[in-house]
């Protein structure tokens, strides 16, 4: 294709779970768009085909019923029906119940490499969309008029003019970067081990969430009767905990988790990635925005990240459709994702140091805070709102509305 001499409405740096779902959102809009993703579909490295499990939010779930896509994601995933939430070696526990809230599932669970095989057969056939794959952008130029994304592949150099550059290139983004916006970033000092294995006693739909000595435990349901966990391990002890022996590191795992679902078995194969909250110093620049990790990097407890940046796809697409491409369009995104964006680090970051505090204090708050989830009236509701992606004000899309 001449890719030289065209012009975009939107390009989108970043062909990943959200990259792709901003290009499939916005498809009604009748906007001309580019995704110019940097890893070859079906790589190893290509995060949205792997064998990670991802949990969809309630609100999430709107989304793609709006978008027409929800019937093949459902197919091959796992509801979630209640949440478990414990404390390792103390007496406080809580459930939320899906019924309790009024809805069929507070979540579902899903393959990356099945949602992103939804999402990318749905990019193939949209209309209006090029994927510009492996190509990598190099440079930009952000002028009052246009943006321009210089672009290499193939040993090609071209550019690629548009109204609207997105940074959709996740929490180490080159694009912001290149945007001019700085990010902090604070390591938590833990890594994230996942993987996924069998239970004893059937997952029944049941999450789990339990906070251990050197960080939360996740454990989700996923099909064919497996269960999918995160489990924080401290800096300094990960590389001995994946050095181990299958038994060994189920011992290890089971230790932390207990035995409300049975024995442990048959471990997969693990993998590690560091926890570190990384936060945009802002979410825009001329001709430009920062949506999902690229504006926001969040601790794994609670699976918000991927629903935080669905929710910026969502609120971009309202923009975009009320506003039109524009310096003031991109301000009013400014300002109503600031918020949402914030409640959901400081949520998730209070929870990692909150259960992770060993001070008599804290550790007393901890119980308090466990016993509040289930006799403090709607202590439990607003936590499973806030969960399932519906607290605050909603885009139309996350609250099922088509965009157009």
């Amino acid at each position: 294709m001449g890719s030289a001499s065209k012009h975009y409405d939107i390009v989108i740096a970043g062909g990943g779970m959200i990259g792709t779902s901003l290009a499939l959102a916005s498809a009604p809009l009748g906007l001309k768009v580019a995704v110019v993703e940097a890893v070859a579909r079906g790589s190893s490295q290509q995060p949205s085909f792997d064998e990670r499990s991802t949990a969809l939010s309630r609100s999430t779930q709107r989304m793609f019923e709006a978008m027409g896509l929800w019937d093949d994601i459902v197919a091959a995933s796992t509801p979630i029906t209640s949440i478990h939430v414990s404390d390792q070696g103390r007496f406080g526990f809580s459930h939320i119940d899906a019924a309790e809230q009024g809805v069929e599932a507070l979540g579902y669970v899903v393959i990356n490499r099945v949602l992103g095989g939804v999402l990318q057969q749905a990019l193939t056939d949209a209309a209006g969309v090029d994927v510009i794959c492996p190509a990598r952008i190099t440079g930009i130029d952000l002028g009052d008029d246009k943006a321009t994304a210089r672009v290499a592949r193939d040993g090609e150099e071209f550019s690629l003019h548009c109204d609207l550059l997105v940074a959709a290139d996740g929490a180490n983004s080159s694009i912001r970067e290149m945007m001019g916006i700085s990010a902090s970033k604070s390591e938590y000092g833990q890594r994230a081990v996942i993987g996924n294995l069998l239970t004893e006693k059937p997952m029944d739909n049941r999450a789990y969430e339990r906070f251990t000595s050197q960080g939360p435990l996740a454990l989700l349901p996923v099909n064919e009767g497996r269960a999918a966990f995160i489990w924080t391990i401290a800096e300094d002890d990960a590389d001995r905990v994946l050095a181990l022996e299958d038994d060994d590191f189920l011992r290890e795992l089971q230790a932390a988790f207990g035995n409300r679902q049975g024995e442990l078995s048959n471990v997969g194969k693990r993998a590690a990635y560091p926890l570190v909250l990384s936060k945009a110093a802002r979410l825009t620049a001329t001709r430009s925005v920062l949506i999902g990790n690229s504006a926001h990097g969040l601790h794994p407890v609670s699976a918000q990240g991927f629903n935080l940046g669905m929710r910026d796809v969502a609120a971009l697409c309202d923009c975009l459709a009320d506003h039109g491409i524009n310096q003031d369009m991109l301000q009013y995104y400014a300002e109503w994702r600031r918020g949402d964006q914030r409640k959901l680090v400081s949520f998730t970051d209070s929870l990692v140091k909150l259960f992770g505090a060993e001070r008599a204090p804290l550790k007393i708050l901890r119980n308090a805070g466990m016993l509040g989830f289930d006799f403090i009236p709607g202590v439990r509701s607003l936590f499973a709102k806030h969960t399932m992606g519906l607290a605050g004000r909603l885009p139309r899309l996350s609250r099922g509305v088509p965009i157009k």
